[in-house]
């Protein structure tokens, strides 16, 4: 009983193979903007005794009831719904309806008639089709978009194309990157548009709207439209410090903001000359939350004791990075310490001014006194030289050398 059995599961569909049979592969629901077209995929089976009656005298019936008919493909011009169908020789009944309407919201199923034997309805497999006022909402995927900053993201939009020849157009807003549409098939045969859009991860595009428009176009030449937006996108990035980050000097006080944003959201903390600074008697420090994204810390610094340039740190921080600013702070002297360096700067000119004047005078000295050893040694050399006839001449006396040093100088 049991090989019988199993004989007879595997004997039937190869049967069911072999012999054929009446049968008809449609959509279940199809849904049309009004106004527009829809193309209905459509593909038929005969019995095997029937194969050879499919010629060109066969057409194509939509009907609504067993009695209503709404397309003949032999009298397209005469039907209510005005379409074409595919070649039912090649058991291929697609078909395109026109200028649907509300009314033509209905249950319809498929009837292949010839001119000869073939003649067979196929009321078990019905298509539904539903004629809307709008056009159907683009679908986007991923539904959400969490990523790291620096990561390529691809997202896709797609929305329903019934009609083969006014597919619809999708555009992106904002668009990012690079953007791919192709035209694809669901597994009943019908029709669908893609666009991918790819671009990279920035903390410049967290908490950003990112919306999908299709626009279908009528058979009368008109437009209908439809929006769907998401991927707020959730961009994780490191910490930045932004440029609104400033300190001001008050009267025996300092005050220093500091803002930063990053995601996960930073924290932050001041540093002065390399130590970290918390509240004190002298350091008051509070901080607030400005988005899930940012934070801003204040430091009031009570009777600063340092002078001249000094550098103050915020520094940000979060799971991804860090940032810092530094901020080089200079103290305003008092009335006193510029009159002190006034005094220190003109005691150093008068100091300075002396000693040129002394230097210039000793050069002068001796210059002077260079001068006189060199022609006190020139008149030594005149006087002791020997005469025109080779007889030396007398050794001067200190008189003789002292007036002829006199008339020299002169």
């Amino acid at each position: 009983m049991t090989a019988a059995l199993t004989l007879l599961l595997i004997g039937w569909p190869l049967q069911r193979a072999l012999c054929g049979q009446f049968e008809v592969t449609v959509p279940q629901t199809i849904e049309v903007l009004r106004g527009s077209c829809v193309t209905i995929p459509c593909s038929f089976d005969v019995e095997n005794n029937y194969e050879s009656n499919l010629d060109n005298t066969c057409k194509a019936l939509w009907k609504i009831t067993l009695e209503t008919v709404v397309f003949d493909s032999s009298t397209p011009q005469q039907n209510k719904i005005k379409g074409m169908t595919g070649d039912l020789t090649k058991k291929d009944c697609t078909t395109t309806l026109n200028n649907m309407q509300p009314e033509h919201s209905k249950k319809y199923f498929f009837r292949v008639q010839c001119n000869n034997a073939l003649k067979h309805n196929f009321p078990d497999q019905k298509l539904e089709i539903s004629v809307k006022d709008g056009p159907p909402r683009p679908t986007l995927t991923p539904s959400t978009l969490k990523v790291k900053e620096g990561t390529s993201v691809k997202l896709t939009c797609s929305a329903p194309a019934p009609c083969l020849s006014h597919p619809p157009a999708l555009t992106w807003t904002p668009s990012l990157g690079d953007i791919h549409e192709t035209l694809q098939e669901n597994q009943d045969k019908t029709k669908f548009k893609t666009s991918v859009l790819t671009f990279t991860a920035s903390h410049l595009h967290h908490r950003q709207e990112i919306s999908c428009t299709a626009v279908y176009n009528k058979q009368d030449g008109s437009t209908e439209s439809s929006v769907t937006t998401r991927l707020t996108a959730d961009i994780l990035f490191a910490p930045q410090i932004l440029p609104s980050t400033d300190c001001t000097n008050t009267t025996g006080h300092l005050n220093c903001s500091c803002e930063s944003m990053g995601n996960p959201s930073p924290t932050l903390q001041w540093h002065l000359d390399g130590f970290p600074v918390n509240n004190s008697d002298k350091f008051a420090i509070s901080s607030e939350t400005l988005n899930d994204t940012g934070l801003k810390s204040f430091i009031t610094w009570s009777r600063p004791q340092w002078r001249d340039f000094s550098p103050l740190l915020c520094q940000s921080s979060n799971s991804l990075g860090s940032a810092r600013f530094y901020a080089y702070i200079f103290q305003p002297q008092t009335s006193a310490e510029r009159y002190d360096l006034m005094t220190l700067a003109v005691f150093i000119t008068i100091v300075v001014a002396l000693l040129v004047v002394v230097c210039a005078l000793l050069l002068v000295i001796r210059a002077q006194k260079t001068r006189h050893c060199l022609l006190k040694s020139k008149v030594a050399m005149n006087l002791g030289v020997t005469n025109g006839e080779g007889k030396e001449v007398p050794k001067a006396t200190e008189e003789d050398i002292y007036v002829n040093t006199a008339d020299i100088l002169k």
